[in-house]
């Protein structure tokens, strides 16, 4: 490993506000890969997806004098890039509203992968089957937008719920009464979509 790999993000961040060169490449190479799949999941178009992983780059170089030294800064990019991508879905008129507060805070529950296991979905992820694959991009595309991110950051993304809740600025118990009601959402449409269709359940 090299003394590059070695520096957390903050410090590296800390040396690119300073100037020095190559730093900022070496940050954003760290994510680039990681924030296309969050994209290209949560918009569901690659083209998109590598637009919004530049304009969430670029908006992380402009800013990067205002970062707080005090907070992480894996979820400060998430932020930026989840605002992009709802400007974007809102920019082509695909924003759902849906009340998702419907249950209290829980301090101790079942991790975002347990519970999507629990609800017979995980499985889906685990096939080579490409048109049970592209059964769950196309499930997931009909979700509402904000049950859509939280799926996202808490399954695909497997982020911590401290992190959840830093970027999409709720509390804890609300993440995670958020993402049950995501993952609760998603398995009535996959159930829904095996029973109409036998090939799914191949």
């Amino acid at each position: 490993m090299n003394a590059v790999e070695q520096r957390s993000d903050e410090e590296l961040l800390a040396d690119h506000i300073a100037e020095k060169p190559g730093v900022f490449e070496q940050l954003a190479a760290r994510y680039a890969n990681e924030l296309f799949g969050f994209l290209l999941r949560f918009v569901g178009n690659g083209t998109v997806a590598e637009d919004l992983v530049q304009e969430t780059f670029l908006q992380v170089h402009l800013a990067a004098s205002s970062f707080d030294p005090a907070r992480s800064f894996k979820p400060w990019l998430y932020t930026i890039a989840a605002n992009k991508a709802r400007d974007f879905l809102r920019a082509r008129g695909r924003r759902q509203e849906l009340s998702l507060d419907n249950s209290g805070p829980n301090d101790e529950g079942p991790t975002p992968g347990h519970m999507l296991e629990a609800a017979g979905v995980a499985a889906a992820e685990q096939f080579d089957n490409t048109e049970r694959a592209a059964t769950v991009r196309s499930l997931i595309a009909e979700m509402p937008e904000n049950l859509r991110l939280i799926l996202m950051l808490g399954y695909y993304q497997r982020l911590p719920y401290a992190e959840i809740s830093e970027i999409l600025d709720i509390p804890v118990g609300t993440v995670k009464s958020r993402l049950h009601s995501a993952v609760t959402h998603f398995a009535k449409l996959w159930q829904s979509r095996t029973r109409s269709s036998p090939t799914a359940e191949r």
